[in-house]
Formats: structure tokens, sequence, C-alpha cells
């Protein structure tokens, strides 16, 4: 009995350390690069002709609200603003501002659908054509 004891220990052991062979490290997997990630960020991220992050940070608000996003959460600090729609599904924006240069700011947008990345050029495009207008507009002092 003290015999069978040891060899399913012994099993259990050895297809423990098999099966361990077999993962891969989660920091390894965060370390990897492909095309499409980069791909993804820059249909992701606009530069803007401006300074003024905190007038970008209102514009992007703004923009928010004209697509219908209701803003959770705005941190002018951290320059990111996280707002969420609800029209039969979740849309989730998170949109951050920070410099590029002395003369430029960087607007990245992330967009997700029920916890699911959106990688779909057209949702970006469709937030950046309206970004852009209504950046347009709050240059030139137009209400």
């Amino acid at each position: 009995m003290r015999l069978y004891k040891q060899i399913a220990v012994f099993v259990a052991t050895s297809a423990l350390v098999g099966l361990s062979g077999c993962q891969t490290t989660s920091s390894s997997q965060l370390l990897k690069t492909n095309e499409s990630q980069v791909q993804t960020r820059n249909i992701q991220t606009r530069a803007f002709d401006t300074t003024d992050k905190n007038k970008t940070l209102r514009t992007v608000i703004a923009t928010l609200q004209d697509l219908g996003f209701v803003v959770d959460k705005a941190d002018e600090i951290l320059g990111s603003v996280s707002a969420t729609k609800l029209d039969g599904y979740q849309l989730r924006m998170t949109v951050t501002v920070r410099p590029r240069g002395e003369t430029q700011l960087l607007v990245r947008a992330n967009a997700q659908y029920n916890l699911i990345a959106v990688d779909d050029p057209e949702i970006y495009q469709d937030f950046f054509t309206s970004l852009g207008k209504s950046m347009f507009l709050v240059a030139h002092n137009v209400d």
C-alpha cells in the first residue's frame, strides 16, 4: 500500500513538473511587441499643435460628451479622461494627453467594448475627426 502512495506522489509530481515546463511567464509575454500593437498605437494616437494641456483635456471631455459618452473620471494632473457610452452595449474610452516635444501634445484614445480592446480604426477615426474639429473651433474662439 505504501508503494502505491509513493508511485502516486511520483506521478503527480512528474505531471506538475512537466506541465510547468509548458507554461510561459507573463513577464516574457509583456515584453513581446508585434507589428499589430504598433499599428494599433498609431491608430489610437494623434499629435496636436498646442501646448495647452488643460484646454485640450476640456476639449476631449466636450468631444466625448458630444459623441454620447458620459464622463466617469477626469484627472488634469495625469492628463486622462475616462468615459462610458451605454447604448445597448458598453463602450468605454480612456483618453490620455501628454507633451510631445516643445510645441505639441499627443492624444491617445483607448476603447474597450464589453472589456474587449477595440482595434477597429473607424472608432478612433470618428473620435479624432470630431476632436480635430473641436480643437480648431476652440483655437479660433468659436462657440
